[in-house]
């Protein structure tokens, strides 16, 4: 099953492509079957019971994505940004939005309300699916230490006080309504500016969204013995004065210094374990003293956490001088 899903990956990644390439001969499940060497019905039927979606609606709830973010970010017309993205028409393509979003395209351009789109399905992740990465490490491959000063900004975000990593965080929402995996990351993908976004498509950092962790007296001890609430959201701008969504929060974070741990690009199937145990050392065997600072354990600090295997790996820890 395993093969599987990490098949299905690489066509959810193809389909990604071919729609920011706007080549929709591609785009069908013809076309995409026969290049991955399957039948149309094996491969529809395959897709549907790993990403739970008919191939059909995750393609135009897809499409529909990337439309939102050209009426939210340019100045093409409505009707551009339709036959762009292969609908018939402005009529075929309002439907087709308002039945998406509850909202015309007009509406939504007037007002960028957030609304949850149909991000990437990750079916092959590590994480998830609870498996390794194991492989060994290179001996280029080290963890870079360095301090940096963040500007003041705010974080939009969900918190959870028991959760416990990345797989028990989503477990544990999931039973929240409305703050489940795929509600959150679509929210959190239809906001605009926000600081961390490289133009990903990914739930990730790629596209902005970061897991964090906040001292906060309710949450779970970690192993350095202080109470952190894990959260997941996204860093805006200081002077951000869209909508919250309701299940969400927005706090302010002062300008403050920080140290970051960070690894660069490496193999999410084989080194992911191994990468982690790395930054986790030298975290661990850190001399915070000798380098002037102490870990800022101040309630309210914020540790940022970063995963996005082809760029890097790195934890943002709040640090304070002696």
């Amino acid at each position: 099953m395993k093969t599987w899903h990490k098949q299905i990956q690489v066509i959810i990644d193809e389909i990604d492509s071919c729609i920011k390439k706007h080549d929709d001969e591609v785009l069908t499940l013809g076309k995409l079957s026969k290049k991955f060497g399957y039948s149309e019905f094996h491969m529809s039927r395959k897709f549907k019971e790993i990403s739970g979606m008919q191939f059909r609606d995750y393609l135009r709830y897809r499409k529909l994505a990337f439309a939102l973010k050209e009426l939210r970010d340019t100045e093409e017309t409505v009707l551009e940004i339709a036959l762009s993205y292969g609908f018939s028409s402005h009529e075929a393509f309002t439907r087709a939005f308002k039945e998406a979003y509850g909202i015309t395209p007009r509406e939504y351009r007037r007002n960028p309300v957030p609304v949850v789109l149909r991000t990437v399905i990750k079916p092959f992740d590590c994480y998830l699916m609870e498996k390794g990465g194991y492989g060994m490490m290179n001996s280029g491959d080290d963890v870079k230490i360095y301090f940096v000063t963040i500007p003041a900004h705010k974080f939009m975000h969900i918190k959870n006080y028991e959760s416990i990593g990345y797989w028990d965080f989503w477990q544990k929402q999931s039973q929240i309504p409305g703050q489940d995996c795929e509600t959150i990351c679509g929210l959190l993908d239809s906001i605009k500016g926000k600081l961390d976004d490289m133009g990903g498509a990914e739930s990730s950092s790629g596209s902005g969204q970061v897991m964090a962790f906040i001292n906060e007296p309710e949450g779970r001890i970690c192993s350095w013995g202080i109470p952190l609430a894990e959260s997941y959201g996204v860093r805006l701008p200081i002077d951000y004065a869209g909508e919250i969504p309701e299940q969400m929060l927005l706090v302010d974070v002062p300008e403050g210094k920080y140290v970051v741990f960070e690894h660069g690009p490496f193999d999410y199937e084989t080194q992911n374990q191994s990468v982690e145990e790395k930054i986790e050392k030298a975290m661990k065997d850190f001399d915070y003293e000798k380098n002037g600072y102490n870990l800022d354990l101040t309630p309210g600090r914020i540790f940022y956490f970063y995963h996005n295997p082809e760029r890097f790996w790195k934890y943002i820890r709040p640090v304070k001088e002696i």
